[in-house]
């Protein structure tokens, strides 16, 4: 478990995101964008859409169940991208870099960019947004969703 949790609003992932693509624009043209599913997609949109970059493919890896990090399998390799030459991967978050490895081995020539980082795995990236602790869980605007909560007073 998670020793810490950052919440992060649908606002704030659009506004990171295209801080990201801000610091990416002056590296472009590419030739398209590899997403990192589930978690890239979004941010990967973002970006494409900033950077005008129509060819958009995915890789899939499946490293957690739930917050249980696991061996990572490739599900969907991305078949269109080659090597990575000329292409940008996008992902919302490195952590372990588990999965930015697996990724790096299959594109090594792609430009590698993440919107948030932690410690261990900051490395693997080219480019990131921010920097978080590595015991923080970012809860993502996909995993959650607003509830009511009972104010202070009434919690024992």
């Amino acid at each position: 478990m998670a020793q810490h949790y950052y919440t992060v609003s649908w606002d704030q992932l659009h506004r990171d995101s295209k801080a990201l693509a801000w610091r990416l624009i002056t590296l472009r043209p590419f030739t398209g964008i590899v997403a990192i599913t589930r978690g890239g997609l979004i941010p990967a949109a973002i970006v494409a859409r900033e950077l005008e970059c129509r060819l958009i493919e995915t890789v899939s890896i499946v490293t957690y169940d739930e917050e249980v990090r696991g061996v990572p399998v490739v599900t969907k390799p991305p078949v269109a991208a080659g090597d990575g030459t000329g292409f940008l991967i996008i992902d919302d978050l490195v952590d372990t870099g588990t999965t930015a490895r697996q990724v790096r081995g299959l594109l090594p020539r792609a430009h590698f960019a993440t919107v948030y980082a932690k410690p261990a795995g900051k490395a693997l990236v080219d480019t990131f947004i921010t920097e978080v602790s590595q015991d923080t869980w970012i809860l993502f605007p996909w995993d959650t969703e607003a509830q009511f909560i009972a104010p202070l007073a009434r919690q024992g």
